[in-house]
């Protein structure tokens, strides 16, 4: 088993490509912690990885919060291996593309929130001899578009970024920090204009594989950036986008 031994905590594990991510590491034999502000669908997820899940409340936006997960992830299965960085919202349910409380919201909970999990885990993960962070962005931290909060593209543009200055400066204790980049994706919770069926079907016309991507597509390439078999790489990132980026 690729994960066999390992330990992760997953944020936004509740549901979408967090609870599809925690599914596949708890087959590939890791421990995982979910992490979520949905306490009822986050232990539901929990209970059903039966003895290698464990619920931790976690609000990303709050430092106490992330202090007390990491502590409970340690008391429960005694150390941490991964970091997988996954809770964020959607830019696309904004009716005002310029709205200053959702750009604070938005940069809050997908930039701030990623900023304190590398912050939190760095730690633990060198007490332990080394450990994987990955952190999720969008195509959308790359390239713009005309029907979304740019509040959403600077916040995943923000993790992009930190994930290569956190892999630099943390090399040395053989922790490796990469990102992944998501395409077109079934709607998220969060989901607003890119929701609409015309809407998605104008964007697919941009992607080469004219399809949406499936959530376990981004958590396989969680599982291999998070796994030993990714052992010499770090401040990558890897877009699963069926070719959108390739433009």
């Amino acid at each position: 088993m690729r994960l066999a031994g390992k330990v992760a905590i997953i944020s936004g594990a509740a549901s979408g490509m967090g609870a599809a991510t925690a599914r596949m590491f708890a087959r590939e034999g890791a421990k995982v912690v979910i992490g979520d502000l949905l306490e009822h669908e986050g232990k539901q997820a929990a209970d059903s990885l039966g003895s290698q899940g464990h619920f931790v409340k976690l609000d990303v936006t709050d430092e106490a919060s992330w202090e007390a997960a990491i502590a409970e992830t340690m008391k429960h299965f005694g150390k941490l291996d991964i970091l997988v960085n996954n809770a964020g919202v959607s830019g696309s349910a904004e009716q005002d593309l310029y709205s200053t409380a959702a750009w604070n919201r938005i940069m809050n909970i997908n930039s701030t929130g990623t900023f304190l999990g590398i912050k939190h885990a760095l730690p633990a993960m060198q007490a332990n001899g080394g450990g994987s962070i990955v952190n999720l962005s969008s195509v959308a931290g790359i390239a713009g578009s005309d029907n979304i909060h740019m509040a959403y593209h600077g916040s995943k543009a923000a993790v992009r970024l930190m994930t290569k200055s956190a892999a630099v400066q943390n090399a040395r204790h053989k922790i490796r920090v990469n990102s992944i980049h998501p395409g077109m994706m079934p709607a998220m919770r969060t989901s607003g204009r890119t929701a609409d069926p015309a809407t998605r079907a104008e964007r697919l016309r941009t992607v080469p594989m004219r399809r949406p991507g499936e959530v376990d597509e981004v958590a396989y390439a969680i599982l291999f950036l998070a796994s030993d078999e990714a052992s010499y790489i770090t401040g990558a990132e890897l877009h699963v986008d069926g070719g959108a980026m390739a433009l």
